[in-house]
């Protein structure tokens, strides 16, 4: 199944994709709801909200398919660290310690936008998108979503979307110089959609190791600029949740990204690996298309630069350890 928010004649609805239309959930529900319920709760619902009133979803506006609870984003595929490595310190490296789990930041739940929204960015020099996949966390029951072991952790994931992780590269470099982040460089704006769908919709692309193998693309002004199969992330999707529980809990709502996919999945990749700006960042009016096979498209436009007030810099300090 496909799951939705949009907004019809001014109302905001959430509900079902249903081939070329759109069904409100029964009772009222929203997807937050829905996701409080768990997968198995899915098929009973499209049995009561089927039948309801259904509106062509070529005359809807659709919103991120959800309001994360949070968005953990993770850096999962060895050839994206590669490429991003050789741009920032000069040569392809990938750290002994990226082996031994899949290393995440959280980011910022509250500038999430949706399809064929304007992305409003900062000022920056080195604007640049990430293609991932978003993982969408759902209820179990008798599981608090704490310290789960991977066997069973990937009972939690409801399902998937598309996660565009948008970064100010320069800006991302220099607070990272000061070993904490990313921060200003990423929070800004992270886009989702078009719709969830449900895990059961991708099981035939698991392969015998559990990794999902689905084809990941990005389009920059109609010419492909990277594409790979989700598959050669470092772990697979159940053990994601699994690291992310550890001595914490993930809860319905949450979002936990892929991490860019690699061969092109984000420009600074391929400005490590061309030694330049090459293909240039993103500008007013570039539009970033991005597909990913077995869950649809997700398009947006970049808009204009947003300026913001300055902050001053550290004023110099005496250390004194009593009051003069």
């Amino acid at each position: 199944m496909r799951i939705a928010r949009w907004t019809h004649d001014g109302v905001e609805e959430e509900g079902f994709v249903d081939g070329d239309r759109v069904i409100p959930f029964a009772g009222g529900l929203d997807v937050a709801a829905v996701l409080r319920l768990g997968l198995p709760a899915v098929p009973d619902l499209w049995e009561q909200s089927r039948l309801g009133p259904a509106t062509p979803l070529a005359d809807v506006r659709l919103l991120a398919p959800l309001k994360p609870a949070s968005i953990r984003d993770f850096v999962a595929f060895e050839e994206h660290v590669e490429g991003v490595s050789a741009g920032v310190e000069g040569r392809s490296h990938v750290a002994d310690e990226w082996y031994e789990a899949p290393t995440f930041y959280f980011t910022n739940p509250h500038t999430v936008s949706g399809p064929s929204d304007v992305l409003r960015p900062p000022m920056t020099e080195r604007l640049d998108f990430e293609l991932e996949v978003g993982v969408v966390i759902g209820a179990v029951e008798g599981s608090d979503g704490e310290n789960l072991d991977p066997a069973g952790a990937g009972d939690h994931i409801f399902g998937y979307t598309i996660l565009n992780d948008w970064s100010a590269r320069d800006l991302q470099g220099r607070e990272m110089k000061v070993r904490l982040g990313p921060a200003k460089g990423k929070d800004f704006g992270t886009t989702l959609g078009p719709w969830i769908v449900t895990a059961d919709e991708l099981d035939p692309f698991l392969d015998a190791e559990g990794f999902l193998a689905i084809r990941a693309e990005v389009f920059v002004n109609g010419e492909l600029v990277g594409h790979d199969l989700v598959s050669n992330a470092g772990w697979p999707f159940p053990e994601f949740v699994a690291y992310a529980s550890r001595n914490s809990r993930v809860v319905p709502g949450d979002v936990l990204g892929s991490g860019t996919v690699g061969h092109g999945g984000c420009l600074a990749e391929l400005w490590g690996r061309n030694g330049s700006l090459t293909p240039p960042p993103l500008k007013e009016g570039d539009e970033v298309r991005m597909v990913i096979e077995g869950i649809g498209e997700l398009v947006n436009t970049v808009g204009a630069a947003v300026s913001a007030p300055p902050v001053p810099r550290a004023r110099p300090r005496s250390r004194l350890r009593t009051r003069p």
